[in-house]
């Protein structure tokens, strides 16, 4: 087995030149701006950016509906407890009436008997 064998300074400037120059052949290889392929990727990606825009824009049309519909049956519910509340104060008023009527009548079936035995 051999040992380790470490570069000279002229072996490690040379392969960063390689890598160097590499790295600038896969910049300049790249297509440009005015490329067909380019501009397709960038109508592609403009269509892709449109279609999110207008799903977005139906999904928050679609929480202001369901919104609005939430507010209404939250306002008509309200008008209903109203109306179940004030049906019942009259309920209650009525009963506490009547009720009165019934204590008064028993009250004074006692005062008569009260006076009819003295």
């Amino acid at each position: 087995m051999k040992g380790y064998r470490e570069k000279s300074f002229s072996e490690r400037v040379s392969s960063a030149n390689e890598a160097k120059r590499a790295t600038m052949q896969r910049v300049l290889s790249r297509p440009g701006a005015d490329d067909p392929i380019v501009i397709a990727q960038k109508a592609a990606r403009a269509e892709i950016v449109a279609a999110r825009e207008a799903r977005i824009a139906e999904r928050n049309a679609a929480k202001l509906a369901a919104a609005e519909r939430e507010r209404a049956a939250a306002e008509e519910r309200a008008v209903l407890e109203r109306k179940q509340a004030a049906e019942k104060a009259a309920e209650d008023a009525v009963r506490a009436a009547a009720l009165a009527v019934e204590q008064k009548a028993k009250r004074d079936a006692r005062y008569a008997a009260r006076k009819a035995r003295k």
